[in-house]
């Protein structure tokens, strides 16, 4: 397994991939690697020739006051869980790497406005220039994205179409621990007792599930129910709301396919879970 920390380096290494008809799977990450990271690279190593994961806690995306400083960093765990799931290269630059004095972002304008943009308004555009620079520097040919994340893959995929990316979004399942926690890196945060209080997240998702299941369709009725569930812990909801899957928009009508998602509080720690209605 290679470690490439210089863009040009980087760039090189998948022209050479790219000369030799290798298909390129690339897993965007901030680092220290949980089970949710991992299955996207196993299906990128089973989809793909080459295998990229990247490694960069990108600034751009946190706002004032949030976890940049203290975000968790352990590259030599990372580089021995991608050497176990056989990645042919971690990319791994420094923030000078990436960032030259930038004058160029990119922002997906009302996607970016809606759910966890209310709360953090420059933290999409973060993202969708650091992945635009990952997508130009790697040039894979399928990327791979967590669906926990739901509007961040949204908000991805309007850019490739928007900017004609040649390559394929692939977006993966939520991966839970056993008792419906979805995993992330953040989870690391949680004390003892935020930890436990945590799983009404997905208890709540599943109550509005059930409700769906069962003929409900006013999301103001689900909603509720939703918030009172939470309401029982000492957390603080950001937002719970049900939208279009793809618009992201409120709904006035829950169909089949249409998204709830929530951010909630625990302590200082925001988690993010969602769940389609099916």
């Amino acid at each position: 397994m290679r470690i490439v920390k210089g863009v040009g380096e980087m760039q090189n290494f998948s022209r050479e991939q790219r000369a030799k008809g290798r298909t390129i799977g690339l897993v965007p990450t901030m680092g220290f690697l949980h089970e949710g990271h991992l299955s996207l690279v196993r299906e990128a190593v089973k989809q793909c020739d080459c295998t990229v994961v990247s490694i960069f806690v990108n600034p751009t995306q946190f706002g004032p006051n949030e976890d940049l400083d203290s975000y968790p960093r352990d590259f030599e765990r990372d580089k021995k869980l991608c050497e176990k799931e056989k990645v042919d290269a971690i990319f791994f630059p420094q923030e000078q790497e990436m960032y030259k004095k930038p004058l160029t972002f990119v922002e997906v304008k009302e996607l970016s406005r809606l759910l966890c943009g209310k709360s953090r308004p420059t933290h999409f555009q973060g993202v969708t220039t650091v992945v635009a620079k990952l997508f130009n520097i790697v040039r894979p040919h399928r990327a791979y994205f967590g669906l926990k994340d739901f509007q961040q893959f949204v908000i991805i995929k309007k850019m490739v179409d928007d900017l004609n990316f040649d390559l394929e979004l692939v977006g993966c399942p939520i991966v839970r621990e056993r008792d419906g926690l979805a995993m992330s890196s953040r989870n690391h945060y949680l004390s003892p007792e935020e930890r436990k209080q945590a799983v009404v997240l997905n208890r709540a998702l599943s109550k509005a599930q059930k409700m769906f299941g069962s003929g409900e369709k006013n999301p103001r009725k689900v909603r509720k129910a939703v918030l009172d569930c939470i309401a029982a812990t000492s957390s603080r909801v950001d937002y719970v709301e049900i939208v279009d899957s793809e618009s992201l928009q409120p709904v006035q009508e829950i169909k089949k396919g249409n998204l709830i998602a929530l951010a909630v509080f625990f302590g200082k720690t925001r988690l993010i879970d969602n769940r389609l209605f099916e």
